[in-house]
């Protein structure tokens, strides 16, 4: 399961890879990352700065929360059918 890095850490270590006085390696090295982590964190900060096209972060986390709601939602008509049904059956003549 790969570590979950807080958002602050990120910013820090895009903002010294930014800088250019250290390669993306060195970067990674220093900060104890792997150097994708670096390449990934650099181009998602550039797609939220809005230098590249691409889904911001804003966005991830949105569309994530969004899918979440529709699961649950789902799993509530769900149950709530099943309800229906069971009671309907109850309630017919015999």
């Amino acid at each position: 399961m790969p570590r979950k890095y807080p958002q602050e850490f990120k910013r820090d270590v895009v903002a010294v890879a930014r800088r250019g006085d250290l390669t993306q390696a060195e970067v990674a090295h220093d900060f104890g990352v792997s150097e994708e982590s670096v390449r990934r964190w650099m181009r998602q900060a550039d797609i939220d700065d809005g230098v590249r096209d691409g889904q911001t972060s804003t966005e991830q986390s949105e569309l994530v929360q969004l899918r979440r709601d529709k699961r649950r939602l789902e799993m509530e008509n769900e149950i709530l059918r099943r309800a229906a049904a069971y009671f309907a059956s109850s309630t017919l003549p015999k």
